[in-house]
């Protein structure tokens, strides 16, 4: 944060207390209207309703910052910690086929077991 005053914060604070005097104003004309002998009970949900619509902005502003903490927070990076491999490596057990499998679980498992070997043998090369 270079300063805590800056023009862009200014405009924004402008722009929420400028929403929330025109639309107390406008609460306060609704207010008059209901006072008078032809006021109906909208123009008394109105004088409800236009507060709630100037301090829309500001619960605005106050979101957007919790959001960005949050996922200023986020993207800390964790510490690094070193890579520990266990000193005895264990090689994957390999078994047969039983007679109930079907022949395309069985294809998978060899499949699967091919990707293991590959991933073991680009680790073991990489140490």
């Amino acid at each position: 944060m270079t300063g805590l005053i800056t023009p862009k914060r200014l405009m924004i604070a402008a722009v929420c207390v400028l929403s929330l005097v025109v639309c107390c104003g406008l609460a306060y004309w609704q207010w008059e209207r209901f006072s008078e002998a032809g006021g109906t009970f909208q123009n008394l949900g109105y004088v409800f309703q236009w507060p709630l619509f100037g301090l829309f902005p500001l619960f605005m502003v106050w979101r957007i910052r919790r959001l960005d903490a949050r996922r200023t927070d986020r993207d800390v990076p964790e510490p690094v910690v070193a890579d520990v491999r266990p000193a005895v490596t264990v090689d994957p057990v390999r078994t047969s086929a039983h007679d109930d499998e079907d022949d395309e679980h069985a294809a998978y498992n060899r499949f699967l077991a091919e990707l293991n070997a590959r991933d073991q043998a680009v680790s073991e090369g990489g140490r």
